[in-house]
Order: C-alpha cells, then structure tokens, then sequence
C-alpha cells in the first residue's frame, strides 16, 4: 500500500494522544457522529477552524425529510432523489437515506434544533427544486443551516467524553500494517501531533473554493478527499461538482448563495431581456433540477455576453418574501437591493462534491479502520446530481450508521501500544511560486477548464497545469497553509482526471464535446485510487 506524506515526521519524537474515535470536521456529519460516537466512547474532534467554520453554518433552504406522511412519502422522496441523480444513484442507499432521515430530524428537533412551523404548531415545510411534494424543513426562514450547527455545537459541549480541538489542521492519515490508525495534524500553535484512534472518521466537508466563483467559505478546499486518497483509500464520482443557479452577482462583492427555496416559493428567472427563459429548457421551468438551471443560465449568458440573470420576485406578496427570507433579504440590502421589489443579479457557482471517498453504506472506506460521512463521503446517494436539500440529511443518516456499525467493534479493535518506525526525511524543496497566486491560479484554471462546461482539449491543459502545481508542492512543506494548497491542487487533479474519463454529459458534469448521456456505455461509476489506478 502505497501513502504519501506531505511533510518531514518521525512518528515517535511528536506528542501522541489516544481515544477511540477520532472525528474530522466540524459540520453536521462530523458533529452528529461525535455526538453518537461519545454515548459509547472517548472522541477526540478535529476541526481546522472553529467549530462554526462550516459549510452547514451557511446552508439557507433547510433539510428534506418527509414529515406530510398524507401528503408525502419515503417513496416518493426516493423516486425524487433518483430521478435528481440521473441514473448513477446507488438505490440501498437512497433507500436508507428516505426511510432513516425523519428520525435523524426528529433527534435534531429532541436536541433543541428550532425549526419553523405554522400557526397550528405543525413543523412548516416548503418546496425546492426537482421535489414532487413539500419537504423541506426550514429555520428563521433562511437560517436552516446556523440553527442546525448551533444546535449540535451547544450538544458536542455538553458531552464531556468528546474533546474539542479547534484550529487544528489534519496533515494526513496515518497507517500501517494495511490500516488506518490515526492522524498527523498542525496543532494550534502550528506544532506536529499525533492523534491515534481505533477508528478515524472524516467529516471534512467539499471543495468549492477550487473554483474562482464558489458559494463555500473559506475552510471548503478539499483536504478529505486528498488526505484519503494519497492514504490509498479510493474516491468515487469526483467528475460529478454541483454549481448553485442563484448566486447573488454584485460587483466587488463575495459570491453569496441565494437559496433554492426562493424559486420553491414560486420566483421567476429572467434573461437580460426581462424573459422568463427556463420555460423553454424543462417542463419544470424555474424547479428543473439544479445542472439544468445551472447550464440554461450559462446558455443565457452567452447570447447576452452578460455576466448574470436576474432573480424576480415582484409579483410576490413583498412582506411575505422579506419575513420567509430575512438573511437573503438583509444581504441583498447590503448591496443597495430589495429582494421583494428588485430584479436581483445572479449567476451559477461551485456549490456541492456529489463525488468524494467511497464508502459502503455504513461510511466504511476502502482502507481498513478509515470511515468518512457528509460531503467528503460518495456512497452514491446522489448520483450525478444532488436533489435539493438532501446533503443535510445525508450527514445526519451516514454518520450515525457509522456508529452503529463501529461500536461492537471498540473491544477488539486494540489502540497501538508501540509505534512503528514510521520516519519520513526528503531534500529541503523552496517553493518557486507564493502559494496565493498559486491558489488563484488553481481557481481560474477549474473555473475556465473544470467548471459547468468541459472539453477532453480544457482538461488535459487543466491536468497539465495541475501537475506542474503539484510538483512544486512535493515537499516537504512546511506549514498549514502549503498543505492545504497541495491539497486543493490534489483535488482538483481528481476531479479533472475523473472529468477526462467520463466521455457523456450526465447531472453535475457537461462534455460539450460529448453532449448527450450515454447509458450504453457510462452507467457506471468512475473509481480512483493512487495505489491502484482507474477501477
């Protein structure tokens, strides 16, 4: 087994800590699985940042689960999430996310999680794209995500069995004898430790800021999928990146999601013309699934050579859109605009990995001892293309399922007592390039060649620019920062070879060279391992 390591270490000269689970990431998957994980042992909780430095901490249009059981049903959300996943969804586990995601609500509601309801007190559900029925539970409007991450983060406080260590930054797996034991992480004073476990699980979460225009914050680059994969752990539908339709184009501005659940309460998408134009690209119109919405804007834009459409809520009750949407609304004041009463500029942006490491539906890994759940995980749920809504759900149901499945294993599974002579010494390397201009140019390059819009010629100069990158950065290197630029420059490598392979358009990855979906030959999955190749 082959693992590659980005810095100098000599295993038994670092501090070394012990716990039975040592859990990366601070999101809803990795929060959720150290809550489970401490009701049956010690935990040890690695987040990069702060605890609140997530992706889920800004998710806006709420978690899907089916609550209407009159209206709805586990069936009818499945039909929702295969059809959304354009043939590639692995049914077992779209079938165990529909029938287990209620209950996995229904604790975040027994934990405090305040969701909306109406005036009778039923939980409020409202509709988002691609969904046949209305099943999307929300918070304070558009705060579903920070109402989910305060809820579980006040939780993993309480629990005295879980300790909490922040802005410590996970270098790389570490493994011997076939199996993953532990982890190589910068501590807070940028200082080598070892964190050993029985089981380590990565909750990392996606790598959106790969790309130039991204609705991710800062922390999303991909370190899990690069970490697992340099370990030997294979990683599964990288090709699959999802771009968010809606984000708030504004001059000089961050890019800012404007949730699907505004076009779910009914608005409208406009061309520079004033046109409603998604009518002529899906029977859905504005509720087409999101790779639809995403490249019928682009098409849009390049007949208008503008760098945005335009989001119309106008014909909408004004005092019913600001109260459902007071955190799109409070932002767009910002900017000078009037979510209600104004045409409101967006533009598509990298938003979700449907691909990740692969893992069993019980968030096993490849690799022995090495577990991963929520957006750094592909067990397959989403195919080629998320349904709106679902990537909540999915931390919560796979994270738990890895508890379940680990923790008849915690007395067998026995903490190493001796370290292994494991050393790495390499040549000093100066890096040629300061790494903020290596990292911009990393994001222009999959913006350009690796973005809503592929061709076999941009990939291969992608993959080439990719890999001169990656060579600067071979090491050792020194620092967060480097390793966390190597790792978005390992990422970005998978996920244009992954791109380069599929030679058909489905869900999240367009070939305009290979525009139509080939079920004949590519309804099947795109394997990687650095060990082993293409599968």
């Amino acid at each position: 087994m082959r693992v590659d390591y980005l810095v100098d270490f000599r295993l038994d000269a670092l501090p070394v800590e012990t716990a039975d689970y040592i859990v990366v990431g601070s999101g809803i998957a990795g929060l959720y699985t150290a809550i489970k994980a401490a009701e049956h042992g010690k935990v040890i909780l690695l987040t990069k940042k702060g605890l609140g430095d997530t992706n889920t901490d800004h998710a806006q249009g709420g978690i899907a689960a089916v609550f209407d059981q009159e209206e709805d049903s586990p069936e009818l959300h499945k039909a929702d999430t295969l059809a959304a996943g354009a043939g590639l969804c692995d049914l077992e586990a779209v079938e165990v996310l529909v029938t287990e995601g209620p209950e996995r609500v229904k604790e975040l509601i027994a934990m405090g999680a305040d969701f909306d309801r109406t005036e009778g007190g039923h939980i409020s559900l409202t509709r988002e794209g691609a969904h046949s029925r209305r099943r999307i539970l929300h918070a304070r409007g558009d705060a579903t995500g920070e109402e989910i991450q305060r809820t579980l983060t006040r939780q993993v406080k309480r629990e005295q069995k879980i300790d909490r260590r922040e802005n410590h930054f996970v270098v790389d797996l570490l493994v011997w004898d076939e199996r993953c034991r532990g982890v190589l992480a910068y501590d807070e004073q940028d200082q080598l430790r070892c964190f050993l476990g029985k089981f380590v699980v990565l909750a990392t979460g996606g790598g959106g800021r790969l790309y130039r225009n991204t609705t991710n914050p800062e922390v999303a680059t991909g370190d899990g999928f690069a970490i697992a994969y340099r370990a030997g752990a294979a990683v599964m539908d990288m090709e699959f990146v999802q771009f968010h339709p809606t984000a708030l184009m504004v001059p000089g501005a961050a890019f800012f999601l404007i949730s699907e659940a505004v076009r779910g309460e009914g608005a409208y998408l406009r061309n520079h013309k004033g046109e409603r134009f998604m009518i002529h690209y899906h029977p859905l119109a504005e509720l087409a699934p999101r790779d639809v919405v995403a490249r019928a804007i682009v098409q849009e834009l390049l007949k208008s050579g503008e760098d945005h459409v335009y989001l119309d809520l106008r014909h909408l009750t004004p005092d019913r859109v600001r109260q459902r949407f007071p955190k799109i609304t409070a932002t767009c004041r910002r900017f000078g605009l009037d979510l209600a009463t104004d045409l409101i500029p967006v533009a598509p942006a990298a938003h979700y990995f449907m691909g990740g490491i692969k893992t069993d539906i019980n968030g096993a890994t490849t690799l022995p001892g090495l577990y991963a759940c929520g957006e750094t995980a592909c067990v397959g749920v989403h195919g080629a293309n998320r349904l709106a809504s679902n990537s909540l759900l999915d931390g919560l149901v796979f994270g738990g399922r890895i508890v379940e499945a680990t923790r008849g294993q915690l007395e067998t599974v026995v903490l190493p007592r001796d370290l292994p002579e494991l050393e790495l010494r390499r040549s000093e390397q100066v890096l040629s390039r300061p790494l903020p201009e290596m990292v911009e140019e990393l994001q222009e390059i999959m913006w350009q060649h690796v973005g809503l819009v592929r061709t076999a010629a941009g990939l291969k100069a992608a993959l080439a620019r990719i890999e001169a990158g990656k060579k600067d950065l071979s090491g050792p290197l020194q620092g967060r920062d480097a390793c966390q630029t190597a790792n978005m420059y390992w990422t970005a490598g998978l996920v244009a070879q992954a791109a380069l392979i599929r030679t058909e358009s489905r869900g999240g990855h367009y070939r305009s060279d290979y525009p139509f979906t080939d079920d004949a030959h590519w309804l099947k999955r795109v394997v990687l391992k650095y060990d082993g190749g293409q599968e």
